[in-house]
């Protein structure tokens, strides 16, 4: 960034300059996504081995190691109202089921479906932006 001219004559400018912090504001205890690979997830300072289902004060172990496994039933337990739903399904993309799509848009949850990597991008800029989201993540090697 250019530094900002004072003013201090008709003839000569002195630059001062400025700097700014642009670190996003992180409530302690928010979930943020720190590292993910080698089959494991680094999330708000805590390990965790295998896929993980995260909101934004909790993060639990998730048995789902396949896209093809991901249904409505097992993520019910961080469906409890969110807005968004970001599915890290591995490492390569897939299509959403059709029936999970139904089923959540059924109880307004937007769907977001994407390779883990973009997924854990994602959610955490959700979580800054204070957005009402959840994420299901596949670990990946």
């Amino acid at each position: 960034m250019p530094p900002i001219p004072i003013q201090t004559s008709r003839r000569k400018r002195i630059y001062k300059p400025i700097s700014l912090d642009i670190t996003p504001a992180i409530t302690a205890g928010q979930q943020l996504i720190q590292s993910y690979g080698d089959g494991r997830f680094r999330i708000a300072g805590e390990s965790y081995k295998g896929s993980v289902l995260v909101t934004r004060e909790t993060t639990a172990s998730w048995g789902v190691t396949r896209a093809v496994d991901i249904t409505f039933e097992n993520l019910e337990p961080i469906l409890r109202e969110p807005e968004i739903l970001v599915i890290g399904c591995g490492t390569s993309l897939s299509r959403p089921p059709p029936e999970l799509r139904a089923s959540l848009g059924n109880h307004n949850v937007s769907l977001e479906w994407m390779d883990t990597g973009a997924a854990c991008r994602t959610f955490n800029i959700l979580l800054i932006e204070e957005r009402n989201a959840v994420a299901a993540l596949i670990a990946i090697d």
